[in-house]
Formats: C-alpha cells, structure tokens, sequence
C-alpha cells in the first residue's frame, strides 16, 4: 500500500503525527507538505495528492487542514475520488468498509493528535467489504462518468 500524505498550514502538526503512524505501522508514504505555518490555499495540496491517487499512482491519501473540510470538498472534485471528512473511530472504519474511501480527511482544530493517530491506524487497516456496498459505490462512479 502505498499513501499520500498532505496539509495546509492548519494541519502540519497533526499531519506529523499521522505519519509516524504511517512509518509504525510499515507503510510506504510520501509527505507532500506543507512544511511552514504561513498561510497556504488547501486546495493547492489537496488537488495534486488526490489526481495522484485518481491516476494509480497512490493507493490512498491522507489530507489535513484545520477542519478537514476543506481538503475533503478539494478531494472530492477529482474524479474517482472518494474522500471522507472523519472525526471519529466508528466513521473511520465505516468509510472503509462501506465506502471504500481512498481518501481520509481530518482537522488539527477539531480532533487531537492522539485520536487523529487512532482514526489514522483504523482508516489504513480498515479494508472495504465490498457485497452490498460494491453495488453502491460502484453507482457513484456510474455517475461520475456520465
């Protein structure tokens, strides 16, 4: 598995966070910044990691910012991409298992660095269920492509 990890300026510390989950956990990731607290545009992080994922290069990103909000309406706009906005453990799993999510988003100023750790380690161990939820999300990519 191989992850993409990025932030804004209001995600660079818990995005430190999440990727020493990544190297703990053996995961092959690149950490695409931001790497300064100046105010940077989400979406100028947000759009390269998710094309890189869309086009193969990259199983999975990780994306933070300070609500995660942001960076999952960024994410979002890329076709093939299914990012969710999490804050919890139960969603965390959820997203895998019946969305199968490529893309997990967070917020430095919702959730703090120990829970951002645990949704992180969720989300990546977490696998997609598929059955039922197969039909659904493969609905979605029906209509991405009309």
């Amino acid at each position: 598995m191989k992850i993409i990890l990025a932030s804004d300026h209001g995600g660079v510390n818990l995005r430190k966070e999440v990727a020493d989950v990544l190297y703990q956990l053996g995961v092959d990731y690149e950490d695409i910044g931001c790497d300064c607290e100046d105010s940077v545009d989400y979406p100028d992080y947000a759009f390269p990691a998710a094309e890189r994922v869309a086009n193969g290069e990259f199983d999975k990103a990780i994306l933070i910012c300070g609500t995660g909000i942001g960076m999952s309406i960024s994410a979002n706009k890329v076709k093939g991409i299914r990012a969710a906005l999490v804050h919890d453990l139960f969603t965390a799993k959820a997203t895998r298992e019946h969305n199968n999510s490529n893309v997990l988003c967070m917020g430095e100023r919702v959730i703090g660095p120990g829970l951002a750790r645990e949704i992180a380690r969720t989300w990546v161990t977490t696998e997609f269920e598929a059955g039922r939820h197969k039909t659904r999300v493969s609905k979605i990519a029906e209509y991405e492509n009309k």
